[in-house]
């Protein structure tokens, strides 16, 4: 059942096309000739984007791991 959550985390994280730029940006980075500074913008603002994402699932899993665990009886 893991490998199978994990597969699917795996195929939604690397199968989405993102792009992310906010108005201002956008506009400014349109009207340069060479598209660089743009791309480079644009992986910026998905990293930042990705961090807080990371930083739930993080504790959602903690929290799974807390409530789920199996206590273990003494013989």
């Amino acid at each position: 059942m893991k490998r199978i959550w994990l597969f699917l985390i795996l195929v939604i994280f690397f199968s989405l096309s993102t792009e992310a730029q906010c108005a201002m940006c956008r506009a400014v980075l349109e009207n340069e000739e060479g598209q660089n500074a743009a791309e480079g913008i644009n992986d910026g603002i998905v990293y930042l984007m990705i961090i807080p994402y990371l930083l739930i699932a993080g504790l959602g899993v903690f929290i799974y791991k807390k409530f789920n665990k199996t206590k273990k009886v003494a013989p």
